[in-house]
């Protein structure tokens, strides 16, 4: 736990009973997995840095340099080497997760629980509320498929996903969201992994702020989408660029996964699953590259 940590409100609703609870559902043992996989030249966000992956040490370039007395021929007489690499990259790359220091709002960079970035953001980043306070992640899964509800294959570019249109997706799945669920919910834009010029048929689609008022309102520990913002894009609220964002993680401590890939669950209709994702524990970072799955 990081510096001056404060208590997950989202993440606080994973307790024993409901992780055991999570596992015991499980009867087929059927595993989707979430991700997106990681490359370099892979879609990002414009705002941040790109992903990228290097060569960092070869076996030819230890026999050229000569620079490690480990390697040295007098040791190594079966031409031992390794390869490592370098990779760098925003954690917001690909499937990932906020954590709380992710956003900020008001005259002094306050998020969540009144930490101001003025404060508690450091030259290694964030003092408190990083991804290192992200405990794991082991909760029963929802998905609500807005395209299948509204009869489409993928919503169109833009399109709001408001409350009503999330509480008509759980009552035609038949699903009972209950406190503490991971609450994913669908586009379709996953449908056009990686092409980055497929993708804009639907970019911007999102949550509104009245869909994460519900979202809220359902007790959820986390909750996820298959977009790179989560939220409808340009917002709807006058003033304010990102509401859902600032609503969900400042104000209620849920943190938002984003570009998850509810394909699969999709294709086979899969709405209800054990959940599982691991952030990094990286102290200082705003959120984590994750690879989550369902299990069924």
């Amino acid at each position: 736990m990081s510096t001056e940590s404060r208590p997950l409100a989202g993440l606080d609703l994973i307790t024993a009973t409901s992780i055991q609870a999570a596992l015991t559902s499980v009867v087929g043992g059927r595993v989707y997995s979430l991700e997106t996989e990681w490359w370099r030249g892979m879609p990002g966000h414009p705002l941040h840095p790109n992903f990228d992956v290097v060569t960092y040490r070869t076996p030819r370039g230890q026999q050229v340099q000569k620079d490690s007395e480990f390697l040295g021929a007098e040791n190594n007489s079966v031409g031992y080497g390794f390869v490592t690499e370098l990779v760098m990259g925003t954690t917001h790359t690909g499937t990932h997760i906020d954590a709380l220091c992710h956003v900020t709002s008001g005259d002094r960079n306050e998020w969540h629980g009144g930490n101001s970035a003025d404060d508690y953001l450091g030259d290694a980043g964030a003092l408190n509320n990083d991804a290192a306070a992200l405990g794991p992640i082991i909760a029963r899964g929802v998905m609500l498929d807005i395209p299948r509800l509204l009869g489409m294959a993928y919503l169109p570019a833009h399109h709001p996903i408001g409350r009503e249109e999330l509480s008509a997706a759980a009552v035609a799945q038949g699903i009972e969201i209950v406190d503490g669920d991971v609450i994913l919910v669908r586009s379709g834009q996953m449908q056009f992994w990686p092409d980055i010029t497929a993708l804009e048929a639907c970019a911007g689609s999102g949550v509104t702020l009245d869909g994460s008022k519900w979202l809220v309102e359902q007790s959820p520990a986390a909750v996820g989408a298959d977009t790179v913002g989560f939220e409808l894009l340009p917002s709807a609220v006058a003033g304010h660029p990102s509401p859902v964002h600032d609503y969900l993680l400042k104000d209620h401590g849920i943190p938002i996964l984003e570009w998850v890939n509810c394909e699969e669950l999709a294709a086979d209709q899969i709405y209800e699953f054990t959940f599982i994702c691991l952030p990094l524990s990286i102290r200082g970072a705003t959120g984590s590259m994750v690879r989550p799955i369902a299990v069924v």
